[in-house]
């Protein structure tokens, strides 16, 4: 399995922001993940 480049923490702080309003478009240009991959 590939190690991701992300660690938990980041992922976690990805996913609240998210759950906080933000939207989801915002958050992948931020962090540079694509839309398809912040879905998974």
């Amino acid at each position: 399995m590939r190690k991701s480049k992300f660690t938990e923490t980041q992922i976690v702080g990805m996913i609240k922001e998210a759950e906080s309003g933000v939207l989801v478009p915002e958050i992948c240009r931020k962090h540079g993940v694509g839309q398809s991959t912040f879905d998974k």
